[in-house]
């Protein structure tokens, strides 16, 4: 079973066959990576648009996360969306709304902050569904961020991922599983930075 997101350890074929809905399919061709969509933000603003319609205020919060999320980042061409429930594991509550604008249900994961992915129409969008207070929707959020600001951290993580594209993967979240140290150093070194900004931002204050 997986723990959290500092947890390194590849998931072996067992536990994807465990937790996904319908075929586990293998990869037929390499990781594509694309340079960065300008389209992009505004597809998310589209879908964000199309699930609140039907979900209404069950929302929480809703953002548009992964390197589709951040300007100039080559990427898979596929939107990674965080949607935040008041419990993600109550599907009766938006599975049947979310299915009715063609996201089905495609991962489930009790074990690991009850997390849901559903699949977006032609399989263009991971829509990743957490309860509000998840720690991983705030970790996240911050290596967004903080990829956003830092062109150094950035382009270390894009020549990390077309690395990684190069080889060969049986499933994609073998793939996504090889960037996951990367992810944390970079995750490590933020908090770092934060943490002396905000002491400098205390000290000038004192």
């Amino acid at each position: 079973m997986r723990k959290d997101s500092s947890d390194h350890a590849p998931l072996d074929e067992e536990y994807l066959r465990m937790h996904t809905l319908g075929e586990l399919t293998p990869l037929s061709a390499p990781i594509r990576l694309v340079d960065y969509d300008p389209a992009w933000p505004h597809q998310f603003a589209e879908e964000a648009h199309r699930i609140r319609s039907v979900l209404g205020d069950r929302v929480i919060r809703i953002e548009h996360v992964g390197s589709t999320a951040v300007p100039g980042l080559s990427a898979k061409p596929i939107l990674d969306i965080v949607l935040v429930v008041t419990d993600s594991a109550q599907e009766a509550k938006y599975a049947a709304d979310l299915e009715r604008i063609s996201y089905r249900l495609r991962i489930r994961e009790p074990g690991w902050y009850e997390h849901r992915m559903f699949q977006g129409p032609e399989e263009s969008v991971n829509l990743h569904i957490f309860s509000a207070g998840c720690p991983e929707v705030d970790r996240m959020l911050a290596f967004r961020d903080w990829l956003r600001t830092s062109p150094d951290d950035c382009e270390w993580y894009a020549r990390s991922k077309r690395d990684l594209a190069q080889q060969l993967w049986k499933y994609t979240q073998n793939y996504a599983d090889a960037k996951t140290a990367v992810i944390a150093e970079i995750l490590a070194r933020a908090q770092r930075e934060n943490f002396l900004q905000n002491k400098k931002a205390r000290n000038l204050l004192a």
